[in-house]
């Protein structure tokens, strides 16, 4: 049996290489996946570990506000000297380091990243711990000069001796760049712009008398806990937080953790798409492989194998598929890696590919992966082999499509779709988001079971309408097409799956990012009344001096400022929230329409009051009147009256989260160094706004990281983040394709094989090559359509789901992308036509008189 199993193997190894790729691309992304997190962690783990000092002392808080608010939280610079007379210290450092810069170059154009990370600017300190060494030029020495690392100075062109400009929380200044520093450990993709220690608190913190932390290292034979419970015990650790090198390395890690799980994520999605979609290639490979070889199966039989040496012929054919292509996919993901790590280095960050992780557990899930989806693809295929009589051996043919009645499967699809469309039901009459989205994903999988295990069922009335017109069309060349696909409705219908199950997704999120779109279009025609916002491109904060220079522009006319802070909120239900704030100024009534259910502008942006949406308040107790306690960042606590209650849409649009919001007048006295994260702007009477446009442009020149928009240029950006989602459902439905593809033509090869006497009879009464050909080529077209029309009706219901969802969150417009569902089943057909390609050749091209006598 081991030698009749391994000779059918390798007889039929061109039909099971289809198969095998699907199971090489699922463990490809696996792998890669593992491979590529597995080196940035271990690479990163190195970097903190080197850098790190020993004990770092930095204000104590929860509330970090340097990315919402651009206020960055500080210690006194003269810590330093009481730190340093600690016992076990052996050396104590004021740092300044900040991320809320922007450097530009004499040109005005930002030579800081595009991708996201920060422009950080600190004091120069050559330690043993340092991520970068002075590699030409000097060190800083007073004001007006300044490093740059080398990476950012060879992508942006810039030189020993050229003048830059640092926009910063205090002010902006110039500098000369005296030397280049370059990255001792990966380059994180920042840039880095260093000063003289002795100038950096001054011109970064607006105060040489503050500093961002302390690092102390420790003397030789103290430990880092040792020292820090020293360190606290001398400075007290109510108004400092103290952290070890190992604590300051896992918080970083954590940190990172973040951006890696996004990678992750998305690269195991696209595993399970392949796997998925390869668990109905492979199952029907192995059933049309069985079906013909019932006679074979049915002789061994008769020569004494009994159902378990059958059964087990079957799977060991399986498995060594999945160890074929686990082997190639372990191999394809280390590809895979290497070409994500030449993409990371693209945009900045620097992972050599000498350094690649591959840890024992890489393989071990590969092939676990790969032989575990074939051996379950394999099972049911296997059993069926098993059940095949010795009697069947005697057969003079096999007649295709006798099998069990399809009433089990009615029974078990009606059950579950049944379940699928309670639940989705249940997610569209749902109040909370958390329970419609349960509901929601409960639903889908339900829905998406039901339809593969129903789906043999819809083949023959479903088909029956989509060839319709063929035999008027075609003749009885497009008859005979629709009949063929009509043969098998278990073998269309899994075949069909495959395509379905990407179209499905597809369908599903063109609506949700449809419906998305078309809601945020209406919130902001409905909420903005500025005629420009002028916001940095990454949403980050910006200096004053834009401030200054927007309400200098002739032609403009009220200027209304959004500032944002992290803050926490005690609530009358005793609950502690964390949240994002905005801080407005006067004349808000004139850049926005915000509907109130209590109050009005004027109570929400008074001295000591804020403001909230409605339904938040009534979920936690919060009347008009009442005093909530909330926390700023830097530790400053206030006692802030509820002036005002806002509707949930009005208080998103603006992006605040629950609604919070209050006077620019109470943000400043809480937390003074703040910047602004946005300018509505309004022109003044007798000047049009698109005449004030260019002048604002002009005006802003000098600050390249500053856009100004009006309201098509706000709809035209979120509709560009909601595409960045769709692209990758779109990257998604590519893979789904390409093995569904490969599913079509493994089905169509099988096929062409088992009706090879069919074939040579029909071409011996005049069957052209061509016509043939186009029968192939029809019967391919109406399954994928078949594929598509079930993947997109089920996409829709799910759609409007999730549009029911996304309404509990303020998103309340729904939309249908007819254009997308067109093109996708035209694109279907196409589909259909390139799988038809191959298969059809090849029956045009048998011999005749060959295919007539082939059993």
């Amino acid at each position: 049996m081991l030698r009749a199993t391994l000779r059918s193997f390798l007889a039929h190894k061109g039909r099971l290489a289809l198969s095998a790729l699907a199971v090489v691309l699922s463990v490809a992304f696996v792998a890669g996946s593992l491979i590529f997190s597995d080196t940035v962690t271990r690479t990163f783990d190195r970097l903190f570990a080197s850098t790190a000092t020993d004990v770092t002392v930095q204000p104590r808080g929860d509330l970090r506000s340097a990315r919402a608010s651009g206020a960055v939280q500080t210690v006194p610079a003269a810590l330093r000297d009481r730190v340093a007379r600690v016992a076990g210290v052996a050396a104590a450092r004021a740092d300044v380091s900040v991320q809320n810069v922007v450097v530009v170059d004499r040109h005005d154009r930002s030579v800081g990243p595009t991708t996201g990370a920060p422009t950080v600017a600190g004091a120069w300190y050559a330690t043993g711990r340092s991520p970068v060494r002075l590699t030409s030029g000097h060190a800083p020495r007073g004001a007006g000069e300044a490093l740059l690392d080398a990476d950012t100075a060879g992508r942006r062109h810039v030189r020993i001796g050229d003048t830059l400009t640092v926009q910063a929380q205090p002010g902006t200044f110039r500098v000369r760049v005296v030397g280049v520093a370059t990255f001792t450990t990966t380059n994180p993709g920042a840039a880095r712009v260093y000063l003289d220690p002795a100038v950096a608190g001054r011109e970064l913190l607006g105060s040489s008398a503050r500093a961002t932390g302390i690092s102390v290292d420790a003397a030789e034979g103290v430990s880092d806990a040792d020292l820090a419970r020293r360190v606290g015990a001398a400075i007290g650790t109510r108004t400092y937080a103290l952290r070890t090198a190992g604590e300051q390395a896992r918080s970083a890690a954590a940190d990172l953790g973040t951006f890696l799980d996004v990678i992750k994520y998305v690269m195991l999605g696209f595993a399970g798409v392949a796997l998925l979609v390869g668990v109905f290639l492979i199952v029907n490979t192995f059933s049309m492989l069985i079906a013909q070889r019932t006679r074979e199966l049915g002789l061994l039989r008769a020569l004494g194998a009994d159902r378990r040496q059958v059964r087990r012929s079957v799977l060991t054919e399986a498995l060594l598929l999945g160890l074929f292509g686990s082997t190639l996919g372990l191999a394809a993901g280390i590809g895979l890696a290497f070409g994500l790590f030449r993409l990371i280095s693209a945009v900045g960050m620097n992972l050599r590919s000498t350094e690649m992780v591959i840890g024992w557990g890489t393989p071990v899930v590969a092939y676990v992966v790969g032989l575990g989806v074939t051996f379950v693809a394999a099972y049911l295929p296997a059993r069926r082999a098993a059940a095949v009589s010795p009697m069947a051996a005697l057969a003079d043919a096999e007649v295709a499509g006798v099998g069990r009645p399809l009433r089990g499967r009615a029974i078990a699809g009606a059950v579950v779709g049944a379940a699928g469309a309670a639940a989705l039901a249940g997610c569209a009459a749902a109040t909370r988001t958390a329970q419609a989205a349960a509901l929601l994903g409960l639903g889908v999988v339900l829905t998406l079971v039901a339809t593969v295990v129903a789906g043999p069922l819809l083949v023959r009335p479903v088909i029956r309408v989509l060839g319709s017109a063929f035999p008027a069309l075609f003749g009885p060349v497009g008859r005979m097409s629709q009949r063929n696909a009509l043969r098998n409705p278990r073998r269309t219908g899994a075949t069909a799956a495959a395509l379905m199950v990407g179209l499905a997704l597809v369908g599903g999120m063109s609506v949700a990012s449809a419906s998305m779109s078309a809601s945020f279009d209406r919130q902001i025609d409905r909420t903005l009344g500025a005629d420009f916002v002028v916001q940095n491109g990454n949403f980050t904060p910006f200096t004053g001096a834009i401030g200054n220079r927007v309400a200098a522009t002739p032609g403009v006319g009220l200027v209304v400022a959004q500032r944002l802070t992290p803050v926490a909120v005690r609530l009358p239900d005793g609950e502690r929230v964390k949240t994002t704030a905005a801080g407005y100024g006067p004349g808000l009534d004139d850049v926005a329409h915000v509907t109130y259910a209590r109050g009005g502008s004027a109570a929400a942006l008074a001295d000591g009051h804020l403001a909230m949406d409605a339904d938040y308040a009534r979920d936690h107790g919060v009347r008009v009147g009442g005093v909530l306690p909330v926390e700023f960042p830097g530790g400053r606590r206030a006692e802030l009256t509820v002036g005002a209650l806002t509707d949930q849409q009005s208080a998103e649009s603006f992006g605040t989260q629950g609604g919070v919001f209050f006077g620019l007048g109470t943000l400043r006295t809480y937390l003074p160094n703040g910047q602004d994260s946005a300018l509505y702007v309004n022109a003044a009477p007798g000047t049009k706004p698109a005449d004030l446009r260019p002048r604002l442009e002009r005006a802003l020149r000098t600050f390249p990281q500053v856009q100004v928009r009006n309201q098509a240029d706000y709809k035209e950006l979120v509709h560009d983040q909601i595409a960045v989602l769709l692209y990758l459902v779109y990257a998604l439905l590519g893979l789904a394709i390409v093995i569904a593809v490969l599913g079509v033509v493994n089905t169509l090869a099988l096929s062409v094989v088992e009706r090879t006497r069919e074939i040579g009879l029909l071409r011996a009464i005049g069957l052209g090559r061509r016509q043939l050909r186009r029968m192939i080529r029809l019967e391919s077209v109406v399954i994928a359509v078949f594929g598509a029309v079930l993947g997109l009706t089920l996409g829709l219901v799910w759609g409007v789901c999730m549009q029911q969802v996304l309404a509990l969150r303020g998103l309340t417009a729904l939309a249908i992308p007819w254009g997308t569902i067109v093109t996708v089943v035209v694109g279907s057909a196409v589909v259909g036509v390139v799988a038809a390609l191959l298969p059809a050749l090849r029956a045009s091209r048998m011999n005749v008189l060959a295919a007539i006598a082939h059993e």
